[in-house]
């Protein structure tokens, strides 16, 4: 028991090294490309694109499919350990943005800073929620189906396979927890965003949404095959690698 115990300990104490290392090892603007995303696309959440009775959609869906590209070509050369870091790190800022507009809010009185700023502090707290779950899902699911190409498990059908399946349910994940805290819970607080959506319009837009999002994931799949093509073939990432994820090394 004692001998778990250190060997916990050691593991959370590892955890500042390991992320600094990932982020040395990560290219800087695929950091910075996922942190901007998953900002951009929480202040794109309040505004709708479409509202119909049976369905809503905001213009977050213009987005928040590349978060998810990201997350499939960091899982496949670092590991999802790594990609659950990277999503860490964004939920972070997410949180920090939302405590950033919900202080701007309070201190200016200006309706024009309220009208974009004042109720996003349940915006992105609903998106941190769900976005971390489903990227949990996401890199765990991806790197599951990967395991099942044994014979090629590099190869264009393996990683079409790992990230379509991965990305249809974990974006329905997201979508539909993001959609139920956001537009159906959260505004039954007066300081949260006041805008609503029924049941019905969640769950058609959380699958209308999921199917967009892979039909963008199957769209730019090449490219994210190409690039852990490159990230392989140029040694990218080999220190976190090396330390880090075993799996990649073969």
């Amino acid at each position: 028991m004692e001998h778990q115990k250190s060997r916990g300990l050691s593991a959370i104490k590892e955890i500042p090294a390991m992320t600094m290392c990932l982020l040395r090892s990560l290219p800087i603007a695929v950091t910075v490309i996922f942190i901007v995303d998953n900002i951009l696309m929480n202040l794109l959440a309040g505004y709708s694109l479409l509202n119909l009775p049976w369905l809503a959609l905001n213009w977050a869906i213009t987005v928040s499919w590349v978060s998810f590209l990201i997350l499939d070509i960091v899982t496949k050369r670092f590991g999802p350990g790594a990609a659950n870091t990277l999503s860490l790190i964004a939920a972070v800022t997410n949180m920090t943005c939302a405590l950033l507009c919900f202080g701007l809010s309070k201190v200016f009185s200006n309706p024009a800073l309220d009208f974009v700023l004042g109720g996003q502090w349940s915006v992105f707290t609903a998106s941190t929620i769900a976005f971390i779950l489903s990227s949990i899902l996401n890199n765990y699911l991806n790197a599951l189906i990967g395991k099942l190409f044994v014979k090629n498990p590099d190869g264009k059908g393996a990683y079409a396979a790992r990230s379509f399946v991965s990305t249809f349910i974990s974006q329905f994940t997201d979508n539909f927890v993001f959609l139920t805290l956001a537009f159906f819970i959260f505004p039954l607080i007066p300081s949260a965003l006041q805008v609503t959506w029924t049941i019905p319009q969640i769950l058609t837009c959380s699958v209308l949404c999921a199917g967009l999002e892979l039909l963008s994931e199957v769209l730019f799949a090449p490219i994210g095959y190409k690039v852990v093509s490159i990230w392989k073939a140029k040694n990218t990432g080999a220190e976190y690698i090396e330390k880090y994820y075993e799996e990649a090394k073969a």
